[in-house]
């Protein structure tokens, strides 16, 4: 770090030499940079503010009942309307700028020129919440004579307020006119399709579709489809009416009693035949333990057993056959598994019936449709036209009926106030050029000068250097400085020296008692700068 400050002590010494020639040159650019400053034309800006609001209660009341006017649009046209090559005439010419314009070409590049200083836009608002749109928009013009800024801000004040609510009660109004028109003629051609659809109705009494019918082929096509399942089903019952009769007929209708508890043994009331072959064969038994085969007695308990045996085969045939009465005799009970299965046949029976009922509607469907193939597909295409002719023209016209209401109602809203114009700042010119700042200009100007100075004393210095002490010598040549002379000033020497920097001191510090005086007469010498140079 002391090296460092070594060497700046070391360059500044030997840039000090050359004091008088730094200066010069800065006496030279701070004064002709001085002069320029002064001699840049002072540029005045002219604006306005105007606020267009359409946050109105008016439009919140009227939103979805009339038509939605895109003011943002329409702001938008009038804005390039106004930047056009004839309102940009009119503007000129009110205001006096085309006085000095001889030739064609000099009038475009007057236009040129007024349109490129003209600003209209939105203006940027920093604590704004973004939800809430920015209605402001700003009006600005830059010039060197304020009169003539102003002048130019006023004029597009008045036209953008003016042809913003001219053209919206002039598109208004072109507008109701229009579907005026366009209602008048799409009420002819309703009556006329109306008329059409009727009498191709009544000519053709019976073959026009129904509101929930589908065209000719697709009835066609849904009859032969329900055809084709109304078939399955009978087939389907019909097998399950097959497999329950076959099971019908491995069943009987009653069940024998097979015990003397479901005899009826030991009730009161006749036995039954299946109790009285018990009763025989028990006393045959207890006969062969007492008489032999042989004996009478023995022979017709046999010949009764038989008979008994003879009559129970004959019942159960009858109670195969569900003989009711033999079923009451031999008191057998009905079968469970033959009344389900019965029950079962009983119902598939009636659902086959009723198939076979609608099977035999559709089929009938179906061959008169398959009749009418030849007229009713052009009478439904035909109706079908006349239809979607009709439709189409009707919602036309109820389209064009509810926007003319809106647009009657969009135009009484306009007249008491959807949309507010108010001017927020009027047109305005400041007194103070907003360009040049020439107080910072001159100050740049005084430090640029400073440092020209510096910089040529340094270069200098560079290239006609010196050894300021033994050190920096020793340095350079790499060898040691055994020694040093210091040098010894007369007393005239002394005085020259003094007075030299005296001299200096002085034109230094009045460079900047010079400065301080421009900046406090900068317009003055402004205004004479710009006539000196016309």
């Amino acid at each position: 770090m002391q090296a460092i400050v070594d060497r700046l002590v070391t360059e500044l010494r030997g840039a000090w030499r050359f004091r008088r020639h730094a200066l010069v040159t800065a006496w030279g650019v701070c004064l002709l940079g001085w002069l320029i400053v002064f001699a840049i034309p002072d540029v005045y800006e002219a604006h306005a503010r105007v606020n267009v609001d359409t946050r109105t209660p008016l439009r919140t009341v009227v939103q979805g009942l009339a038509v939605e006017n895109d003011v943002e649009s329409q702001l938008n046209a009038v804005r390039q309307a106004l930047l056009g090559r004839p309102n940009l005439e009119k503007v000129a010419q009110k205001v006096g700028l085309d006085q000095s314009v001889t030739t064609p070409a000099e009038k475009d590049e007057l236009l040129r020129e007024l349109g490129s200083r003209i600003d209209i836009s939105l203006e940027p608002t920093l604590n704004r919440d973004p939800r809430i749109p920015n209605t402001f928009y700003r009006i600005s013009y830059t010039d060197n004579d304020r009169q003539v800024a102003f002048g130019v801000v006023d004029v597009l004040l008045n036209t953008f307020v003016e042809s913003t609510m001219g053209a919206e009660r002039t598109g208004t109004k072109s507008a109701q006119q229009f579907l005026r028109d366009q209602l008048h003629e799409y009420d002819a051609r309703l009556a006329e399709a109306e008329e059409r659809l009727a009498a191709f109705k009544k000519k053709n009494v019976g073959l026009v579709p129904g509101p929930n019918q589908g065209d000719f082929f697709s009835r066609l096509q849904a009859e032969i489809q329900e055809i084709k399942r109304l078939q399955g089903l009978i087939r389907v019952a019909d097998n399950r009416r097959m497999e329950l009769e076959r099971q019908l007929r491995g069943e009987t209708p009653f069940v024998p009693a097979l015990s003397a508890a479901t005899s009826g043994q030991g009730t009161e009331g006749p036995q039954t035949t299946a109790a009285r072959i018990q009763e025989t064969q028990a006393r045959l038994d207890d006969m062969l333990l007492r008489f032999t085969d042989k004996h009478p007695d023995v022979v017709a308990a046999r010949e009764a057993l038989k008979e008994l045996r003879e009559r129970q085969a004959q019942e159960l045939e009858a109670l195969k056959r569900g003989d009711p009465a033999v079923a009451a005799i031999a008191r057998a009970n009905a079968n469970p598994v033959y009344q389900n299965i019965q029950l079962q046949l009983n119902q598939t029976e009636v659902e086959l019936a009723t198939l076979r009922g609608q099977l035999s509607d559709h089929m009938k469907t179906e061959a008169e449709l398959r009749k009418m193939a030849s007229t009713v597909p052009e009478v439904e295409a035909e109706y079908a036209r006349l239809t979607r002719d009709y439709d189409v023209t009707r919602a036309q016209y109820n389209s064009l009926l509810e926007r003319l209401e809106q647009a009657k109602l969009s135009t009484d809203a306009e007249a008491t106030g959807v949309v507010r114009f108010d001017i927020v700042d009027p047109t305005a010119a400041s007194f103070h050029p907003i360009f040049p700042n020439r107080p910072l200009f001159l100050f740049a100007v005084l430090v640029v000068g400073l440092g020209a100075g510096g910089g040529i004393a340094w270069l200098l210095h560079q290239f006609k250097p010196v050894f300021v002490d033994s050190r920096s010598l020793s340095e350079l040549t790499g060898l040691p400085v055994l020694g040093s002379i210091s040098r010894t000033w007369l007393e005239e020497q002394q005085r020259k020296f003094r007075f030299g920097l005296v001299r200096y001191a002085l034109a230094s510090g009045l460079l900047f008692v010079v400065f301080i005086v421009a900046v406090a007469a900068q317009q003055p010498a402004a205004r004479f700068m710009r006539e000196l140079w016309g």
